[in-house]
């Protein structure tokens, strides 16, 4: 079978695992896994909560018994306090928790499908707190002043000879900045957009920005291009405070002597 395939019997091999086991409630998968199955592909993984009995968290995380049973496990190992992320032996890669039904209410997640529950358990007690599906507005004074600021101590950073902090405040750090800001220039596609993670799937959201970010994100010995190139734009297209963009030009000269 294809890997898709693959990944949803083996979502159902689970569930059917949880239930067996007699101290499970549900089984919500999550991503391209869950409700999002059209983006569901080759390079996909299994992102999924396993919800138990009051009592059972701790049984569920310390042996994962109810997963080797459907394939010999691979590699795994605690990321949170609540999950692991595990590679069986045929390819499939997780990344899961386990919760009690009580804790999904502080838990932030989009809605996923349901793939298997107990007959007690509503469709509505697995949906995730309307709280957390409100992502932050920002102003644009605060987007441009948080990556001018990163653009400005990334430099400082480059011009010490800290090219891997400096990479990290202009290329990561003042480009997430950007991204937001790039949203108000163009009209978003109707790709799936994560309410986690604004960067995933930019390029199909916002095509005509995306033609930028290799001038944005040049590398580890290019963060004062990167700089330069990112300030260029935002001088473009926002009004940028005359004295920032004057230090920032002026701290570039400085830095591309430590480059």
């Amino acid at each position: 079978m294809d890997k898709p395939e693959l990944l949803l019997t083996r979502l159902d091999e689970i569930g059917a695992s949880l239930a067996a086991s007699g101290r499970a409630q549900a089984l919500i998968a999550l991503g391209s896994a869950g409700k999002q199955r059209a983006r569901l592909d080759a390079y996909s993984d299994l992102d999924f909560f396993a919800i138990v009995e009051p009592g059972s968290k701790q049984a569920f995380l310390d042996d994962l018994g109810w997963l080797s049973s459907i394939c010999p496990i691979a590699y795994s190992y605690r990321n949170t306090p609540d999950g692991h992320k595990l590679l069986f032996e045929d390819g499939v890669f997780c990344e899961f928790a386990v919760f009690e039904m009580h804790e999904l209410s502080r838990i932030p997640f989009a809605p996923g499908s349901v793939i298997w529950k107990q007959a007690d358990v509503t469709d509505a007690q697995l949906l995730p707190n309307p709280l957390w599906l409100t992502p932050p507005v920002h102003s644009v004074e605060w987007l441009l002043g948080e990556a001018l600021s990163n653009l400005f101590s990334g430099l400082c950073r480059h011009a010490r000879g800290e090219k891997l902090a400096a990479m990290r405040a202009i290329q990561v750090y003042a480009v997430d900045r950007v991204l937001e800001l790039g949203a108000l220039l163009e009209q978003e596609t109707d790709a799936e957009r994560d309410v986690f993670a604004f960067e995933r799937r930019y390029e199909r959201r916002f095509p005509a920005g995306t033609q930028s970010l290799p001038h944005f994100v040049q590398g580890y010995e290019h963060n004062v291009e990167s700089a330069l190139a990112i300030l260029a734009f935002l001088d473009l297209h926002f009004k940028v405070a005359p004295a920032m963009k004057r230090a920032i030009m002026e701290l570039s000269k400085h830095a591309a002597g430590g480059m």
